[in-house]
């Protein structure tokens, strides 16, 4: 019999709830292009409107992840993978696959391109000489049992289905559904064949999710969903109320991240990375609990043994192992540069997280269109953190790009964004959460 898209439409309109027989045909009929973008984005609408429950979501994740093919990790590997709902500056995954995978738990990691304001690790990674950034899966599964990890750009052979639903979200006004994002990143997750995830979720100004409360409510439903489909998850929920770490921008991220896989680096990265790397070797089972996790991978980072990791990795992706020691040679940044001053005395209150993430990508960090290229070398350096005391003229960020006017046109834009309070500031609290 011939799925009848009308009817399911209009069970979800109403406020109805499909059974898991209809979710699948729906799933199936999508694939194959049986039902119209038109249908599909109505329906997307009134899930977006009505919501899914708890059993929808389970089924619809499992029907996307089961639309194309699932990598195959051997049973005996307890690989873990992570997710990261995108910030400003947030290179972690860029530290925490060769950290992670130094300790003894395999690291499958699946990362995508920059959307909107934030940028992705296939960006980053295409800043380095040579580096191969989409592997096959017969590549990327060999790569992960040889050296312990391998990072690849989302293959189109995963949840191909999941893909239509996105692209139809994009325009439709529905991305911002916590079910369909849910379901969107669980079933990419499930099909990329680790057996354990950890979700960095971020929320403020320079977050999705700019309410911590939203944020968390995203985090429970990713946990929630991930474990009652088989694989064992926790969520950390993480500031982006300013960058993190220094730097912004894919060349610059590459070399922060080198620092603290060297044993230096700014303390905000270093710190989100320990706290997500302890909780990947704890699910793992590596350890017993992620306090004990994040010591371990403190200890491989002062012995060398991550970066020693990162460039076996550099080295099987075709990638200039190089990187691994003087990043600053191999990846030089755009030579125009601008600061932006404070405007008065006082402690930096705010930081306009989102804003500064929008100046790099309109500088050439980012896209615009689809086809755009995007300028390894442009990049942000954040001079002053949120709770630090500021004198007038002194430069809380420096703008690098290629087109000077450009440039001068993004600082006037951003004059005066940056809060100054008179009184102290609390810093940042970077981890403020864990789920799990």
């Amino acid at each position: 019999m011939s799925f009848d898209v009308l009817p399911f439409i209009e069970t979800k309109r109403d406020g109805g709830e499909h059974a898991p027989g209809e979710m699948k045909a729906f799933v199936e009929a999508l694939q194959t292009g049986k039902v119209k973008d038109y249908q599909v984005s109505a329906w997307l609408m009134a899930a977006f409107l009505r919501g899914l429950s708890p059993e929808e979501r389970r089924c619809l994740t499992e029907c996307l992840a089961d639309s194309g093919r699932r990598m195959e990790l051997p049973p005996s590997m307890a690989s873990v993978d992570k997710h990261s709902t995108g910030g400003v500056g947030d290179k972690t995954t860029l530290v925490l696959v060769p950290l992670v995978a130094s300790c003894g738990v395999p690291v499958a990691k699946l990362s995508g391109r920059g959307l909107g304001f934030t940028g992705g690790t296939v960006d980053k990674l295409e800043a380095i000489p040579g580096m191969r950034t989409h592997l096959e899966m017969s590549v990327f599964r060999s790569q992960v049992e040889r050296i312990g990890c391998a990072v690849s750009g989302h293959s189109a052979e995963l949840a191909p289905a999941e893909g239509k639903l996105y692209a139809l979200r994009d325009v439709t006004g529905t991305v911002p559904s916590k079910d369909l994002i849910t379901t969107s990143i669980v079933s990419k997750k499930i099909a990329g064949g680790a057996r354990s995830f950890v979700y960095d979720v971020k929320w403020g100004n320079g977050a999705l999710m700019e309410r911590f409360e939203e944020a968390e409510e995203l985090a429970r439903l990713l946990v929630d969903l991930s474990r009652s489909l088989g694989h064992p998850s926790r969520a950390l929920l993480t500031s982006m109320e300013q960058p993190l770490g220094q730097w912004v921008g894919n060349a610059a991220e590459v070399r922060e991240a080198v620092t603290i896989l060297q044993g230096g680096g700014p303390a905000s990265t270093r710190e989100v990375c320990l706290a997500l790397g302890g909780e990947m070797l704890c699910l793992a089972g590596a350890v017993p609990t992620p306090e004990e996790g994040e010591r371990v991978c403190g200890a491989s980072l002062a012995k060398g043994n991550a970066l020693e990791k990162f460039r076996q990795l550099l080295e099987a992706q075709g990638g200039d192992p190089r990187v691994a020691d003087t990043p600053e040679a191999l990846l030089p940044l755009a030579e125009d540069s601008l600061s932006l001053a404070a405007a008065g005395e006082g402690w930096l209150a705010s930081i306009p997280t989102r804003r500064l993430g929008e100046a790099v990508r309109r500088l050439g960090g980012g896209r615009l269109t689809q086809t755009d290229t995007v300028d390894p070398g442009v990049a942000l350096r954040l001079h002053r953190n949120i709770g630090d005391p500021v004198s007038p003229g002194e430069p809380l960020a420096t703008l690098y790009g290629r087109d000077k006017a450009r440039l001068e046109e993004t600082r006037r834009a951003l004059e005066g964004t940056f809060e100054i309070s008179p009184r102290p500031v609390e810093p940042v609290r970077w981890v403020r959460r864990r789920l799990g």
